[in-house]
């Protein structure tokens, strides 16, 4: 396996800029044995009583801060909030640091936050002081949805997008990019749904910065990835349970959610409540026993989520939709169109295999 197995063409005007308005008009592409060019308005027609689909609630913070330590300039995204106070953060320059240097925010010069260790790989720990609702007040004053690289903003976010870029079930304060599947939903679609008997539950998985950084090396074994905080309560983990029990299928809405859903079932496809940190990652040869469907939008090529949707469809079957979606023209990434997958369990390994923790 090497990563420019998972590399495609994409032309540049299929990435979406902005996102379908209204949002449950964006195309659904249907992949199973065959492939069908939908519409997300279809969704209850193809989900059915006693299906149960797992939703993230995560909700995205204006995580990127622009700071200075004496006249140098750096960049800063948070990325995880630490047990201890501190936060994880993906730093622009920061070479330029080094531990005990206290940082200016421009905007909220106030924060002040410390430089906890000498930076690693780009990632520091800062300390913003024990006052969480003072920070959550100035990030809302100073910081910016921190978009994805491939959504062109040369001046900035667009003030629509910190609506645009926030998903319908967003709850719980601490993602750093948006769980984009959930982009699709409306108010409209989720009466429908219920109408349908489609039931809901929700997980929560603080999606970080890591997810914008690409694969280094040609073996994707050989990568880790950033570990993301998440938690499926009792209630959560029953409602899953239940729904495998009843024959009811359980739909992922987003690689998030399968992600976390992955995390937290066993091999005996029972799922259990969990609350901690999360590094799994899903290549072709895991054996999924979380999900049955997975909502989720088009990634990138050689990305470590073209992966998971290759381990959870197939490869082959998940590249020539790929393929597909290309020439009809479906738009691409967070703002684009979505694609409804039937697991594919040709290519798993006996007992499961990929990486993960």
């Amino acid at each position: 396996m090497a990563t420019s197995d998972f590399a495609f063409d994409l032309p540049e005007a299929l990435i979406a800029q902005s996102p379908a308005r209204p949002r449950d008009s964006a195309r659904l592409l249907r992949i199973g044995a065959a492939r069908e060019d939908l519409s997300v308005r279809d969704l209850p027609a193809l989900l059915g009583p006693g299906d149960l689909m797992v939703v993230n609630d995560t909700r995205v913070i204006p995580a990127r801060l622009r700071a200075r330590r004496g006249e140098a300039r750096v960049e800063i995204m948070l990325n995880r909030a630490e047990a201890d106070g501190t936060w994880h953060a993906l730093v622009r320059n920061a070479r330029r640091l080094r531990a005990g240097d206290v940082l200016s925010i421009e905007g909220a010069p106030e924060l002040a936050p410390r430089v906890v260790d000498a930076p690693e790989g780009g990632a520091v720990r800062l300390d913003f002081g024990p006052d969480g609702a003072a920070l959550a007040a100035a990030l809302e004053r100073a910081g910016e949805i921190p978009l994805p690289p491939y959504i062109a903003r040369p001046e900035g976010p667009r003030p629509e997008d910190r609506e645009d870029y926030q998903p319908i079930f967003a709850r719980v304060p601490g993602a750093v990019a948006a769980p984009t599947a959930s982009l699709h939903f409306t108010p409209a679609l989720l009466e429908a749904l219920q109408a349908r008997g489609v039931g809901r539950t929700t997980l929560t998985l603080h999606v970080g910065a890591g997810t914008f950084l690409p694969l280094r090396g040609e073996d994707p074994r050989a990568q880790r990835l950033h570990a993301e905080w998440g938690e499926v309560t009792e209630r959560a983990a029953r409602a899953i349970n239940e729904t495998r029990a009843r024959g009811g299928r359980v739909v992922a809405i987003g690689t998030t959610a399968l992600r976390l859903l992955e995390t937290a079932t066993g091999s005996d496809n029972i799922t259990r409540p969990f609350r901690g940190l999360t590094d799994i990652f899903l290549l072709p040869g895991h054996r999924f026993h979380g999900a049955d469907l997975l909502l989720t939008n088009f990634h990138l090529p050689r990305s470590t989520l073209f992966m998971l949707v290759c381990a959870f469809g197939g490869t082959e079957r998940m590249r020539a939709a790929y393929a597909h979606a290309v020439g009809a023209g479906y738009r691409f990434y967070s703002y684009g169109d979505a694609c409804l997958i039937d697991r594919n369990d040709a290519e798993a390994a006996p007992g499961g295999a990929g990486a993960g923790a």
